[in-house]
């Protein structure tokens, strides 16, 4: 009702008069009622006396979050009709992609099976962390800015609109209602990896911000690298982020607009695309398990866990609306080229595709898979024999960079005498002399002079040197390799568990450095590199992926083989002929000329 000022603290007869005939025009109404319900009696029902209760204190949020609007003074409704479940049960749906068994104890999902992958045992793939989720939650599980509310609507029994078993397309609701406070998630499925979500949690008939969280990592964890890296994934207008573990704040909200946001693996993601991009906020989870138990080193069997206390990092997303109804997409399922760039954020283009990143060589990475992927689908239909096929493919490539270097190679030959003679002239000062400058400006001139390119030499190298990094970030990360096999190597993307490819991979190093003429090279230091250089390489792929042991090796005896044709061309004769002139020299013997006996 209206607030009445006490006219005792009004100033002026003025007032004092208002209050007067109001008090008249009161009573005469009173009494009117009065005569009026004396002529015309009835029969009133009591009504029960009115409860009133305080608004609820705002909902806390963590750094940069939306508090939702909470209405002031607003008197408490009826507490809603109780709709709560009595007993556990599951209801599972399935298509030909997944089989997810969900829960009604908090509507949450309790398995998430990948039909078309299998985890390090054979089993069909589960990418549902459990020993992350009886701590962190399971996936599709709530959270709110309240701990007590947001444990009570993950522990409450729902009722499910079905149980037992689903096929897609079908749509699935859980409720509950006690008290003040309704839930109701509603999940939709298709015939894709995608389903729709609708979240909605009111108290006291007002909603309360409940985002919707895959809160614990993922099932196909179970080595030291998968940890590491795991990422935070979301684009804004168009522009995607990928934040490692240690850039990621557990607690943090990040306020919109998001196409899509969620978190990944190194194959596995489950990402979350809005209905409502620009209002939708998404919460941060980074915690820390101890996976001694559960976790795979590499070198030991596939049923050999670590020993001791491995803490590590594991990740998680929400995402909600800041008007509390939350509405999205979910993608879970692999991080498969030709999946995710089908995949569209409402109401725009921006796809899911960027979510696959190889890192600062992800453009040459994408292409190099891309056309791995395209021998595979149509020349073999094994990945192993696709790095052969493409391998050979590079290699030939390169092969007139090759040409180019053994005939840069033969000009520094021929005047090898020559810059040896200036080498000789400046050898009596110290390196740190003026004069070894000049010394260096005449060399420099005699190679201009003769057309000679100081890096020639270098050119293979400076190409192949990308393209192996590019394949060193690109075979961890995807998922088509994974668990591929080839002749004795179980999987591409794990260590060759009899370690012949890095032992062939070392062997054929050697050799190529041994039948590549490097000229004008020093004898100890070419020595030095032929040994070095593939035991640092050979160390290197001992423990990564078998895929890259198997382009390395190929690479190199697909080399030598080209080098050892080289070899026998005129050009190679003549650079063979030069180089011995030079060893004889070096070791007193009388140089023989050519075209004489």
């Amino acid at each position: 009702m209206a607030e009445f000022k006490n006219p005792n603290q009004q100033g002026g007869g003025q007032d004092s008069r208002s209050f007067l005939v109001m008090v008249v025009v009161m009573v005469a109404v009173f009494f009117g009622l009065q005569f009026f319900r004396s002529k015309n009696p009835q029969t009133v029902t009591p009504s029960a006396p009115a409860t009133t209760q305080s608004a609820p204190a705002p909902t806390a949020t963590q750094p940069g979050a939306v508090a939702p609007a909470v209405a002031a003074a607003t008197p408490t409704p009826s507490a809603v009709p109780a709709v709560k479940a009595t007993a556990e049960e599951t209801t599972t749906v399935e298509n030909e992609l997944y089989r997810i068994t969900f829960t009604n104890r908090g509507g949450r999902v309790a398995t998430w099976i990948l039909k078309q992958f299998r985890d390090s045992d054979g089993h069909p793939l589960d990418l549902v962390h459990h020993q992350a989720a009886e701590p962190f939650g399971h996936p599709l599980s709530l959270y709110t800015y309240e701990p007590a509310l947001t444990t009570a609507v993950n522990d409450a029994m729902y009722v499910p609109s079905a149980t037992g078993n689903l096929a897609a397309p079908a749509t699935l609701t859980f409720k509950y209602s006690e008290g003040n406070l309704e839930v109701i998630k509603t999940f939709s499925f298709d015939e894709t990896y995608l389903l729709h979500a609708d979240v909605q949690v009111l108290r006291n008939g007002t909603p309360v911000r409940a985002l919707i969280s895959w809160p614990g990592g993922f099932g196909d964890q179970d080595n030291a690298q998968a940890y590491a890296s795991a990422q935070l994934d979301f684009s804004r207008d168009g522009s995607s982020t990928h934040l490692a573990p240690k850039k990621v704040s557990g607690g943090d909200t990040l306020n919109g607009p998001f196409d899509w946001a969620g978190v990944s693996s190194n194959y596995f993601a489950a990402i979350f695309l809005p209905d409502a991009p620009a209002t939708s906020t998404v919460a941060t989870f980074h915690n820390q398990l101890d996976v001694a138990k559960t976790i795979r080193r590499t070198g030991l069997g596939s049923g050999s866990p670590a020993k001791g206390s491995i803490e590590v990092s594991i990740l998680g997303a929400a995402l909600g609306d800041v008007n509390g109804h939350t509405q999205t997409r979910v993608y879970v399922g692999p991080k498969a080229v030709n999946v995710l760039r089908n995949i569209r954020a409402t109401g725009s283009n921006v796809t899911l595709e960027p979510l696959l990143d190889f890192g600062f060589w992800g453009p040459i990475g994408k292409y190099l898979f891309l056309a791995l992927q395209f021998i595979h689908t149509h020349i073999t239909s094994n990945w192993g024999w696709a790095i052969v096929i493409l391998t050979l493919i590079v290699n030939t490539l390169i092969l007139p960079l090759r040409i180019k270097t053994m005939q840069s190679g033969l000009k520094m030959q021929r005047i090898q005498p020559q810059m040896d003679a200036i080498k000789e002239k400046y050898k009596k000062y110290k390196a740190t002399d003026p004069k070894r400058n000049e010394m260096n400006m005449e060399i420099m001139k005699l190679q201009k002079d003769n057309g000679v390119n100081m890096f020639g030499g270098c050119i293979p190298t400076l190409v192949q040197l990308p393209l192996l990094f590019a394949f060193f970030s690109m075979l961890p990360r995807v998922v088509e390799l994974r668990h591929a096999h080839w002749l004795w190597v179980p999987d591409l993307t794990s260590p060759d568990p009899l370690h012949i490819l890095p032992i062939l991979m070392v062997l054929s190093s050697f050799l190529m450095q041994y039948y590549t003429p490097s000229p004008g090279v020093d004898p100890q230091q070419q020595k030095m590199m032929a040994f070095t250089m593939p035991a640092v390489t050979g160390y290197f792929v001992w423990n990564y992926g078998a895929g890259l042991g198997l382009y390395w090796a190929v690479g190199n005896l697909f080399g030598i083989a080209q080098q050892m044709v080289m070899n026998r061309t005129s050009l190679g004769r003549e650079m063979r002929e030069i180089a011995a002139k030079r060893a004889r020299r070096k070791a007193g013997a009388p140089a023989t000329l050519q075209g004489k006996r």
